[in-house]
């Protein structure tokens, strides 16, 4: 296709055929992600058809990356999370650790990959998706109940352990010729982890009093577009820093960023004014992944697809009901947080497409990876069907916190 019109067809056949898609999906109750996921495998280079810009797609994928940590970082709740430390910290941590090793022994056993590869494999396979587990949780109404908020406090921790490991991958990875030294490895780390550790405090002692200034300024110019540009040139400002000045990860800048605007009185209209440029670009990052996903994989290799399906569905699901039953969780708690985490998303996507891109992950590992996220977001209701039937319905509980009025008369009187 020309130039000139490749970025306006590559939006408009993403946004028209993942519309289309996730309306199918949604029509037979799967979450809209899989026809969004659908609708990159349609446009993608492994279909007939029409082929999407594939150098364009991730730069446009990227921005959703960014939007989408951004995201994060504005509803990590520090108070929720130290509610049920005691239950989502060990009990992330135990699970990753069991998913990992359960994908790492698939991986480096049955299909023959480096113990690298295998262990990225069963790392990405361990991370449930922040999207399709809120999803699930608000058609069931305990967003807000107790289950809910030890099923958020859990993905929290998920969430925070990966944005710790893409620090942490491209020092691991070694480059073609390239000879692994224990002293040069743990200074790289801790360099980096000085740097990281930098653009923290810089954030949070500079940026904590310049920023919330800043959006109370825009929002007395009572202009709504001004506040929406406002919000996205911050996230996008501040991750473009991360990235130049102090060597970390777009989605790690955007994640601060989010975070130190939550702790402010205008953080909830931040929110609330980034969300739909949020859902816009996080639509075309899944419909960028899809276009990755060659699906001969489902027919090339069937076994290794049931595999990881089944570490993702069975294997992370006894994991949980293992370590909430070993805190003496009761029967609808246990099962339900087994339950939501029994798939992966938008930070598997992210981990493997990084992976693919050092040369540490081969493209059959990442379709892999991709053909589970696709089948387990399909079959989570089922799984949740099957969960009610084992008694994890029950009432809806009230919710523990009455929610909080407008953040701040400026942005009130915008609206």
């Amino acid at each position: 296709m020309p130039h000139t019109d490749s970025l306006i067809v590559t939006l408009v056949g993403g946004f028209v055929l993942a519309f289309v898609f996730g309306m199918l999906a949604n029509r037979v109750k799967l979450s809209p992600l899989v026809g969004y996921l659908v609708a990159g495998v349609v446009v993608g280079p492994f279909t007939p058809g029409y082929v999407a810009d594939t150098e364009l797609a991730p730069q446009l994928a990227e921005v959703g990356v960014i939007l989408l940590m951004f995201g994060v970082g504005l509803h990590f709740s520090p108070k929720d999370l130290m509610k049920v430390r005691h239950v989502a910290l060990p009990g992330a941590l135990v699970q990753i650790a069991a998913a990992t090793a359960l994908g790492w022994a698939l991986g480096y056993f049955l299909l023959g990959l480096g113990h690298l590869e295998a262990t990225l494999l069963g790392f990405s396979l361990s991370v449930a998706s922040t999207v399709v587990l809120l999803r699930a949780l608000e058609e069931r109404k305990q967003v807000k109940s107790d289950i809910g908020k030890i099923a958020v406090g859990w993905l929290i921790v998920e969430d925070l352990v990966i944005v710790v490991a893409l620090v942490m991958l491209p020092l691991i990875v070694l480059k073609e010729g390239q000879v692994f030294d224990p002293a040069v490895l743990a200074g790289s780390i801790g360099f980096t982890l000085l740097k990281v550790a930098l653009f923290v405090l810089l954030m949070f002692v500079v940026g904590g009093k310049v920023l919330p200034w800043l959006l109370v300024r825009i929002a007395h110019t009572k202009s709504r577009e001004l506040f929406t540009l406002g919000v996205l040139s911050i996230a996008l400002g501040i991750a473009w820093l991360a990235y130049s000045v102090f060597g970390a990860s777009f989605a790690l800048g955007a994640f601060v960023a989010g975070l130190v605007l939550n702790g402010t009185p205008l953080g909830h209209n931040a929110a609330e004014r980034s969300l739909p440029l949020r859902d816009a670009f996080a639509v075309l990052f899944f419909v960028s992944v899809g276009m990755l996903f060659d699906p001969s994989i489902l027919v090339t290799k069937p076994w290794a697809v049931l595999g990881v399906v089944f570490i993702v569905i069975i294997g992370k699901s006894l994991a949980a009901l293992a370590i909430t039953t070993a805190f003496k969780l009761d029967r609808a708690t246990s099962l339900t947080v087994a339950a939501s985490l029994a798939q992966i998303g938008e930070f598997s996507f992210i981990l493997a497409a990084i992976s693919m891109q050092m040369g540490a992950m081969a493209r059959e590992t990442h379709d892999l990876i991709l053909a589970a996220a696709l089948l387990s977001i399909s079959l989570n209701p089922f799984v949740f069907a099957i969960i009610d039937r084992l008694g994890a319905r029950k009432p809806p509980e009230p919710p523990l916190e009455q929610p909080r009025a407008s953040d701040a008369e400026a942005v009130a009187k915008m609206m």
